[in-house]
């Protein structure tokens, strides 16, 4: 395992941090814990498919990728005002009991390296709280990079019989620093979803393709609540990202949709997870991609249903659309069941354009480049009719759009 960045990090740094934020002594000691952590602790699981290792960050130079003395970002929340969203440093003012009780609660931060790493060093975030019985509008989150690397963590509480919308964006502002190595940003997401609840958390990473990514996004839902997950990745170099849910309470619900569109030499590793731990739980799981050019992909998804989860659905489904014979897509979806009173299901497709349908359109005079450029925007029609917030619709569709008025 490497530990390039533990030989470059030090305490005092982490210390300045906390300092700078204003933070109690508790969430000192977590950090530092962390920091203690990281030579011990493994790097994130690496699929291995036939024929093929995918993903292994552990060979990436975090020495040259992080920067623990420089990070700068720009950020902008709009909230109603049946809702909170504060900084962190606001949160910490204002809510430390609740800080206190729920950060680290759904996400261990010792979860493997770099989830230890991240909470050594994050240097913003947002705290969303959600009263008791309170149906609040929808959140907006913008963060901007506009350094080497940049550490950002999002905490979502949603009390008993409340519901939120989220949008979290993710981007490269102009002026962002680069080493030789490129940059590096990482993100971490805890959601609490209260009894009886709703949460949906659209996030859209357009991050500049010079940028390293990893992401984990996770959420734990109590009794009836549903925490719903949109994850969609357009941008960055290489990204890892994990959305999951522990559906923790009796008839809880969580659908986890995903969607990402590669070219050039873009790495994409995209994964979703659900563990059904109660009775009557639901869980469906769709996540659809295209790759271009050079560009690589592989899927992994995990129904996990326990000995306790009494007549559980569970469902999966994945596809890929390879829009040329040098991409590389792969998928790797896996059902555990230690329930026999379980319906689960699971599928998982990779291939080029339908040469039926395409024929079809050109036949009738449609070019095969507008023909393919159409197929890909009927391919994820399903993503998108799923996303509740109509800026995040938008910016996907028109993200998407802009990839299919640039290829040649």
């Amino acid at each position: 395992m490497s530990t390039q960045v533990h030989a470059t990090l030090t305490e005092e740094h982490v210390r300045a941090i906390s300092e700078e934020l204003g933070e109690p002594d508790w969430l000192l000691e977590t950090r530092l814990d962390a920091l203690d952590a990281l030579e011990t602790l493994p790097f994130p699981d690496v699929i291995r498919t036939p024929g093929r290792t995918w993903t292994d960050l552990s060979e990436l130079d975090f020495e040259s990728l992080v920067d623990p003395s420089t990070t700068t970002e720009h950020k902008e929340r709009e909230a109603p005002d049946d809702a909170e969203v504060l900084s962190f440093a606001q949160a910490i003012d204002e809510h430390e009991d609740l800080l206190r009780e729920q950060f680290g609660s759904v996400v261990d931060p010792q979860t493997n390296h770099l989830t230890a790493l991240q909470t050594a060093l994050f240097t913003t975030g947002t705290v969303v709280y959600v009263p008791e019985g309170v149906d609040a509008e929808e959140v907006t989150i913008r963060t901007t990079m506009n350094s080497q690397s940049l550490f950002n963590y999002t905490l979502i509480v949603a009390e008993q019989s409340s519901s939120v919308t989220i949008l979290e964006r993710q981007e490269t502002g102009s002026d962002a620093d680069a080493g030789d190595e490129g940059k590096y940003y990482s993100g971490l997401v805890e959601l609490v979803a209260g009894e009886n609840s709703y949460v949906q958390y659209g996030s859209l990473q357009d991050l500049s393709e010079d940028t390293y990514n990893y992401q984990l996004k996770r959420a734990s839902t109590e009794t009836y609540a549903t925490a719903d997950w949109i994850d969609c990745n357009i941008g960055s170099r290489l990204t890892k990202t994990s959305v999951e849910t522990t559906l923790a309470g009796e008839a809880s619900e969580s659908k986890i949709v995903g969607a990402f569109y590669g070219h050039n030499d873009q790495h994409f590793d995209v994964d979703s997870r659900v563990w059904h731990e109660d009775e009557h739980t639901t869980a469906d799981l769709v996540t659809r991609g295209v790759i271009d050019d050079d560009a690589r992909s592989v899927y992994e998804g995990v129904q996990d249903v326990g000995s306790e989860a009494w007549s559980t659905n569970s469902y999966q489904r994945e596809n890929t659309l390879m829009l040329s014979d040098e991409s590389e897509a792969d998928a790797s979806p896996k059902l555990i069941i230690n329930n026999h009173d379980t319906e689960a299901s699971h599928s998982a497709t990779v291939g080029q354009v339908d040469a039926t349908d395409l024929f079809y359109m050109t036949s009738r005079g449609v070019s095969e480049h507008l023909a393919k450029n159409m197929l890909v925007n009927g391919f994820f029609v399903p993503v998108l009719d799923e996303i509740e917030v109509e800026e995040l619709r938008e910016d996907v569709n028109d993200r998407i759009e802009d990839r299919l008025q640039a290829r040649s």
